[in-house]
């Protein structure tokens, strides 16, 4: 993937290095400790600092990642990541302008082993996640390294999938489909409630596609193989078997591979995210 000279999203907040250990500051709960990281954030302040002044003890701090010009991360991985964000600005900018509407930018957040987020305390044990509710990406880019050697995931454009994912999560959110469905999933029992999330994250999948679609001068022989790979390998039937359990359709939140790779390549194919509307396909 030539993913190399594009313009690096400057939406990027690099709490890498900022760790904060659990042991540490427990006391103070989510709130509080998300009150750490922003009051770091504002006033440059090392946040071990500030949580051993309300809550004591000590912990090595990781060195923080280098930065790069106008703040972006000065690593390759973290480059990466922003120069991906910068492309997915692009096709929502143009696609939303094209509806008449404005696209509102999501802030990807990096950060090593756990976070704060508006939806509670983010890991890296659960993976990439969109919190709707600050409109952040988080992202631990260990990730990235599960993937290809867990997942059998290899490739640039596997984990550019990754991020475009999470970003169609926001276009959901934008255009009031996440809280929607939210509200159906409230007043319906658990197996509807499931299946409506297994559509949410095949729409997500597809609107990934379309991201791919519109960015098809940047990919490469093997490119697109890479994406159906990754969406194949964290399909809910393929983590089951994984995990050495059976494979049950009722307790999916995602979507089968199959399903995964289809609404991937529909988006691709098309280009289009009317396309995507997994709601009213009868068949996933």
């Amino acid at each position: 993937m030539r993913w190399q000279g594009g313009r690096a999203s400057r939406n990027v907040e690099d709490r890498r290095g900022m760790r904060i250990p659990m042991g540490r500051g427990a006391g103070l709960g989510c709130g509080g400790l998300l009150l750490v990281v922003v009051i770091a954030l504002l006033t440059g302040t090392d946040p071990m600092q500030l949580l051993d002044a309300v809550g004591g003890g000590s912990a090595s701090v990781q060195q923080p990642p280098p930065r790069g010009a106008e703040g972006v991360p000065g690593d390759e991985a973290g480059e990466f990541a922003a120069t991906i964000l910068g492309f997915t600005e692009e096709t929502w900018t143009e696609s939303f302008a094209r509806r008449g509407t404005e696209y509102r930018e999501p802030t990807l957040v990096l950060f090593d082993r756990a976070t704060p987020s508006a939806c509670g305390f983010g890991s890296a044990a659960v993976g990439p996640f969109y919190c709707p509710a600050d409109e952040r990406i988080y992202l631990d880019l260990t990730f990235f390294d599960d993937l290809d050697r867990r997942f059998g995931a290899e490739g640039d454009f596997a984990r550019a999938y990754v991020i475009a994912h999470e970003v169609g999560h926001h276009v959901q959110n934008l255009l009031g489909i996440s809280d929607h469905v939210r509200g159906l999933q409230q007043r319906t029992s658990a197996a509807e409630a499931n299946e409506l999330s297994v559509r949410m994250e095949l729409q997500a999948d597809c609107l990934a596609g379309v991201w791919g679609a519109t960015h098809r001068d940047l990919l490469e022989p093997g490119d697109v193989e890479e994406g159906m790979g990754a969406a194949a390998a964290i399909g809910d039937d393929t983590l089951q078997r994984r995990g050495g359990g059976e494979v049950q359709p009722e307790s999916w939140t995602h979507g089968s591979s199959d399903q995964r790779v289809r609404w991937l390549r529909r988006g691709l194919d098309s280009g289009d995210p009317d396309a995507c509307d997994t709601f009213a396909a009868a068949a996933l």
